[in-house]
């Protein structure tokens, strides 16, 4: 079968090649998060049990190839592991696909080793994957008092319940009296350190090849909000004592100099509360509490009133209220709905939707689909923070600045501070090269890991560590998944464990890659189905073949088109469906309305026949002869059309899972 032309000369094996590369490019984005299954590692690479007693492991499950990633890694020794940190991917950008965890296969394989989850800190890439991964394993988890408050918060959160018999079991650690706990053959001490959410720690591991310190993410602040500056004084003198092996964080390790003191910022928010002349909503990270106990102290300086939006926003200050991180002067909270009952020059809203967050409050309020509040001329919007790297949010800002400035509000952003005459309002909680350099030297450590960071930026960190007298021959730049073999002498990669990515949707389920790569297509393509009802007897069409299209083309609008086609499957059927089997003409059907389209339209939608064959043509009148070959009296013309109209519209609802519809 070969369609008719229309002047264009188009052959049948270029309309497939269109098709193929239709689904190889929708292969590609999706292949960027595929599981451990998925992946073709190579198994000659895979880890051999030789020479392992003497070995220390380092495997990163995630983390090592982005910013904002799944952290996480395994450190083991014998019969011993331990996971430091459990994250979900915050930057994965896939149809219906609400964030990313570290594929557990290798853990899985390791399950009778785990002695615990050892966590650095309470931001969501580095414990947001808990609550899918901790309850296949059920062993305790280690931090400080926030980190562990974190940790339960988003567990009594989840939208899942959790497997029948799991119970969270935590473990709070004093990181300021450098309490040593033992998890096997580890022994394991938190280290306070400077980040955007209090109770950041660096984590020390001894282990009986030598001393790990694994940073965390940090910053060397020497004027916190919160006056807890990183503990210097342990760290170096760890460093004096011995370090092996230093994996620190590379967020910023493309940008010079030292990160700016968060205490350079409060000037700027009080100035602008000094001359905002109504309504003032500050957008900013829930987690970084330090910077809202900074808000709320100026608002009440201005005798101003403070309401919270957003579920996360009031879930996390209520943990940190509860746990004596923050201290609100009574009667300055009030809710969200009594805003607008407040004089517009006496009260602040600390919001969520800092990083323009589909459905978060700021940005409904910008779309003006908020419940209780409508933005209008003379608020003031403040966005106290930037856009995450790695994880495209930049659009979603700028989308939702448009939106609040189409309605006359005022907005500062970090970005533009000069430009609005206010002084800076964001400052990050990494630290730049100078203090990544600095934390080499407090702990001087015989070899050196870049850690949470894409390649190009862990190299940059290793050039530092070379400036700074580590041999280059000591530093590795990891991939997720390869094993780092660790000897007193000697570090080398070898070989790797099974890796990847889950993708996990709004409502916390697991989605396959296979249903994700579909999605790609369907979104870039669309999908045509076609049904044929046909004679099995005559071979002949019983109606006119019925098309479904969405996403591909308008059908009102290409009539002429469809018309063409119906005319192109009539010939079909004729042609070929009493010369071939069922499954050999639905095959040659795919590929003939694939190439009939292509030379159309020069697109390649997803092609679906669906051939419906109806036995037997009338014996004798009164009666028809079903597939059964039992006697059924025969309907009168309208039944039958009655029912043909029922079978296409339950047809259509399980093809499209919406609602009947003729185009």
């Amino acid at each position: 079968m070969s369609p008719k032309t229309n002047g264009r000369k188009i052959s049948r094996g270029q309309a497939l090649r269109a098709q193929k590369q239709a689904v190889s490019d929708a292969n590609r984005i999706a292949n960027q998060y595929l599981d451990a299954s998925a992946k073709s590692t190579d198994k000659s690479k895979r880890s051999k049990p030789v020479d392992d007693g003497s070995r220390l492991k380092i495997i990163g499950l995630g983390g090592f190839d982005g910013a904002g990633s799944k952290n996480m890694l395994v450190i083991e020794y014998q019969n011993d592991a331990i996971i430091i940190d459990c994250g979900h991917d915050l930057g994965v950008d896939l149809p219906g696909i609400n964030y990313g965890i570290a594929d557990t296969t290798y853990l899985d394989s390791i399950k009778n080793k785990l002695r615990g989850f050892v966590i650095s800190h309470g931001h969501l890439d580095h414990i947001g994957a808990l609550p899918h991964i901790l309850p296949k394993y059920n062993v305790p988890v280690y931090g400080s008092r926030f980190t562990i408050g974190r940790v339960e918060e988003i567990f009594e959160n989840f939208g899942i319940p959790m497997p029948d018999g799991f119970e969270l079991k935590t473990v709070i650690m004093n990181e300021a009296t450098h309490e040593r706990l033992k998890l096997g053959g580890f022994f394991v001490e938190l280290i306070r350190v400077t980040h955007a959410i209090p109770g950041s720690t660096a984590i020390v591991v001894d282990t009986p090849v030598g001393r790990l310190i694994n940073t965390g993410d940090f910053r060397l602040d020497p004027n916190p909000l919160d006056h807890e500056k990183t503990d210097v004084e342990r760290l170096e003198e760890l460093g004096r004592e011995g370090v092996l092996v230093l994996m620190s964080e590379s967020t910023n390790a493309e940008q010079l100099g030292r990160t700016p003191s968060e205490s350079t910022i409060e000037k700027s928010f009080i100035d602008i509360m000094d001359r905002a002349p109504g309504r003032i909503f500050v957008a900013i990270f829930s987690t970084n509490v330090n910077r809202i106990q900074m808000i709320v102290n100026a608002a009440v300086h201005h005798n101003r009133k403070v309401a919270l939006d957003g579920r996360s926003m009031i879930s996390t200050l209520e943990m940190s209220v509860r746990n004596g991180f923050m201290k609100i002067p009574k009667g300055t909270f009030i809710p969200i709905a009594s805003v607008p009952n407040v004089k517009d020059d006496q009260v602040v809203v600390v919001c969520t939707g800092g990083q323009g967050e589909p459905n978060s409050a700021l940005v409904r309020m910008s779309m003006g689909d908020h419940k209780h509040i409508q933005l209008k001329e003379q608020d003031t919007v403040i966005l106290s923070s930037k856009p995450i790297p790695e994880t495209g949010n930049d659009a979603l800002v700028g989308a939702m600045v448009d939106d609040l400035m189409r309605k006359g509000v005022h907005v500062f952003r970090h970005e533009t501070y000069e430009l609005d005459g206010a002084g800076p309002l964001h400052v990050s909680g990494h630290g730049r090269l100078d203090e990544a350099a600095d934390m080499i030297n407090m702990v001087k450590p015989k070899f050196f890991i870049p850690i949470w960071g894409p390649y190009r930026y862990k190299k940059r960190h290793i050039d530092v560590a070379v400036q700074q007298g580590i041999a280059r021959a000591n530093c590795i730049n990891p991939e997720n998944g390869q094993i780092i073999s660790i000897t007193k002498d000697k570090m080398v990669i070898d070989g790797d464990v099974p890796h990847g990515t889950i993708l996990v949707d709004q409502t916390g389920a697991i989605v396959s890659t296979i249903v994700v790569k579909d999605r790609v297509l369907l979104a870039e393509e669309g999908v045509v189905a076609v049904v044929l009802t046909i004679d099995k007897k005559s071979g002949q069409l019983l109606t006119s073949p019925d098309i479904i299209s969405r996403g591909f083309i308008y059908m009102k609008e290409n009539e002429e088109l469809m018309t063409a086609l119906r005319n192109e499957l009539r010939r079909a059927v004729t042609q070929r469906f009493k010369r071939v089997d069922l499954d050999r003409f639905k095959a040659e059907l795919k590929d003939y309305i694939t190439h009939f389209l292509y030379e159309q339209t020069q697109r390649s939608p997803i092609v679906i026949p669906v051939v419906n064959v109806i036995g037997g043509r009338p014996e004798k009148q009164g009666t028809v002869t079903a597939t059964t070959g039992e006697p059924q009296p025969q309907k009168t013309p309208e039944e039958i059309a009655l029912e043909q109209q029922r079978r296409f519209a339950q047809m259509r609802q399980r093809l499209l899972n919406q609602d009947a519809r003729v185009d």
